[in-house]
């Protein structure tokens, strides 16, 4: 199966294993993202919280036919980029090469996915490394903060931890777990690779069958995503911390992206807390001198995401700082944005939106990532002409039906 849009192809090969590839003759070098669908923390056990982070982090520790130190050297005496990394909906490998060296390291890349032997003296280094990394987020105001935020919106929900894990997760994670993980999600019919470089369809499937054709498929028994349960809440949590800086967040519970109203909401993150011209810091920050940074975030999630406003602020204006921050979002409820306003907001984000598609490693980010989420690789064209059809109209509803005082969670670190 072959479909073709503009200079982007896609291809299924025979076992399972779908590849996108966005030819660029232009340059000689060619980047790639593996991604792992049904991967990631949405698919962990809340006991076994991290895994994902710390498979991302030894599988390339070791494999059946290299060791540690002569995976480094291969990509060092390249002269490539080769990385594992996960997040909360996908696990990913990134790559970068010239041309000559690509199918290579493809094939060292493969060998990491397929072979890992997770050495036990790399995964107790990498648990140190994460334990201590999980201490340092527990310093942080805006981390603390982010995660008392988290929990109260998704409670067990694997969204309302941390994709490090906790200290209690990471500790008691052994190597028997990593396998039976690996073995279980790791398959050729749960992969997107998408390339981007001078490299045309025909050339890639080849080197992938080379690579990647005696894997054989996992016969439908890839774990399959079920929706969490869950309702928008409100809740209020003061940390007290001595700070220089007192963090105030505030958040509602917000559709995931395939939600018809994901675009609006991606629209109104751009007006509330995107640069220097929008509508928080003008108010907040330009105006009333509230905040020493300001802005709102709404993560593209598989499942339900979260819409979060914030503001970092000196501690004697943390009752101000609050207000300010509600009253924006009560703004949205009851008043009707300008026609300027919208516009200026579509310009923004749409501008931003192609900018974020210059390099090699964007497209094939970018690609992949719609694929992966079931969007396919349609939605690069069908986002930006839902943005432009985004009425006043649409965004006082959409304020009106998430940005409730009885869906608030509020959650503050500092005296």
């Amino acid at each position: 199966m072959k479909q073709h849009q503009k200079h982007i192809q896609k291809a299924t090969l025979s076992n399972g294993i779908t590849l996108i590839v966005i030819e660029n003759p232009t340059t000689e070098i060619i980047a790639g993202r593996i991604f792992c669908r049904h991967a990631g923390s949405l698919w962990e056990a809340t006991h076994q919280a991290g895994i994902f982070h710390l498979l991302a982090n030894v599988m390339s520790k070791g494999t059946h036919n290299l060791s540690s130190l002569e995976i480094a050297e291969k990509i060092e005496s390249i002269g490539a980029g080769l990385s594992t990394d996960t997040s909360s909906d996908y696990f990913l490998v990134s790559l970068k090469t010239i041309t000559a060296d690509f199918p290579e390291i493809l094939a060292l890349a493969g060998e990491i996915l397929r072979f890992p032997t997770f050495p036990n003296h790399e995964i107790e280094l990498e648990k140190k490394l994460i334990l201590q990394n999980i201490l340092s987020q527990k310093e942080q105001p805006f981390n603390l903060a982010f995660s008392q935020l988290r929990e109260m919106i998704y409670g067990k929900h694997p969204y309302g931890f941390s994709v490090l894990g906790t200290e209690k997760t990471v500790t008691e994670l052994t190597v028997e777990d990593l396998k039976q993980c690996h073995n279980k999600h790791f398959t050729p019919d749960n992969l997107t690779i998408s390339l981007a470089g001078k490299i045309n369809l025909d050339q890639a499937i080849s080197i992938l069958e080379k690579i990647f054709g005696d894997w054989q498929p996992s016969n439908g028994d890839i774990p399959q995503f079920n929706p969490y349960p869950l309702s928008p809440k409100s809740d209020y949590r003061k940390l007290d911390q001595e700070t220089q800086q007192s963090i105030i967040m505030m958040g509602y519970l917000a559709p995931e992206i395939k939600h018809p109203d994901y675009p609006v909401l991606k629209l109104l993150t751009t007006y509330l807390g995107n640069g220097l011209s929008s509508r928080l810091f003008v108010e907040l920050r330009e105006k009333r001198g509230l905040a020493y940074d300001v802005s709102a975030f709404y993560p593209t999630r598989l499942d339900k995401s979260q819409f979060v406003v914030y503001m970092g602020t000196a501690p004697d204006n943390i009752e101000k700082g609050k207000e300010g921050l509600y009253n924006e979002i009560k703004r949205l409820r009851e008043e009707k944005l300008s026609i300027e306003e919208l516009e200026t907001a579509k310009s923004k984000l749409l501008g931003q939106y192609a900018l974020g598609k210059q390099t090699n490693g964007e497209f094939a980010q970018i690609f992949g990532w719609y694929e992966t989420l079931g969007l396919g690789i349609e939605y690069d064209t069908i986002f930006p002409e839902e943005i432009t059809k985004v009425t006043l109209e649409d965004i006082k509803r959409v304020a009106n039906d998430y940005f409730q005082d009885d869906f608030l969670c509020v959650s503050i670190v500092g005296q």
